[in-house]
């Protein structure tokens, strides 16, 4: 499983432009270089692997606002480790994975009106479905590294949900990235996300916990 941690870092950066990640005994550090996401620490282990001590000890270690934890198991687990200072966010985020053989197949079909471009550019495709009006109905992208291709900032504006858009960027995307040579598709997902990827074959590895440190004087 520490092999789909890796994939996800590593495809991650990619498709953000992050800088590339540093090995650590538990996991990953990744810079990000942005005010509110200066760098974020990844811990490798999933579910009941992860080390509880470990967290707490590079938690403590954390001293400047804007950096984040990810970590393989549940917010009401993780953030009984975390001390003062540190923002967790209640909703549990999902590592999934889904084989990308036959990803050709599935639906492309967009409503009368709709417009879709797909477009690559250092590694990363693209994906824009527009509304009749020329407003931004869908998106998505990924970055295909070697087997695996990270999916990452799938997006449906509320205006235009409940009309299968996610499934064709999905299906389009992950048709990119099998023919890119990509064998077996990561992302991680949220709550609501997790419904439409389910329903396309994608399988939860672990839950994931988002935590920020915001400063020990914060609020």
């Amino acid at each position: 499983m520490d092999r789909v941690v890796q994939a996800w870092v590593t495809g991650w950066v990619v498709s953000r432009g992050a800088a590339p990640p540093e090995r650590q005994p538990w996991g990953f550090t990744v810079d990000v270089g942005q005010i509110a996401h200066v760098s974020r620490h990844v811990f490798e282990a999933l579910g009941e692997g992860v080390d509880e001590q470990l967290v707490r000890k590079v938690a403590g270690g954390v001293t400047g606002a804007g950096v984040w934890l990810k970590v393989f198991h549940d917010p009401e687990v993780v953030g009984g480790w975390l001390g003062e200072g540190w923002w967790v966010d209640p909703e549990p985020g999902y590592l999934m994975t889904v084989p990308l053989a036959g990803a050709e197949s599935g639906r492309t079909h967009l409503p009368e009106g709709y417009r879709k471009r797909v477009w690559s550019v250092g590694g990363v495709t693209r994906m824009l479905l527009t509304a009749p009006d020329g407003s931004l109905a869908a998106r998505g992208q990924t970055a295909p590294t070697g087997a695996t291709a990270v999916f990452d900032q799938i997006e449906t504006a509320p205006a235009h949900r409940r009309m299968g858009l996610g499934s064709v960027v999905m299906h389009t995307l992950q048709a990119e990235a099998a023919a890119s040579g990509a064998e077996t598709g990561v992302l991680a997902g949220t709550p609501a996300g997790r419904a439409l990827y389910e329903a396309l074959g994608w399988h939860v590895n672990a839950p994931l916990t988002s935590a920020k440190f915001v400063g020990r004087d914060a609020g």
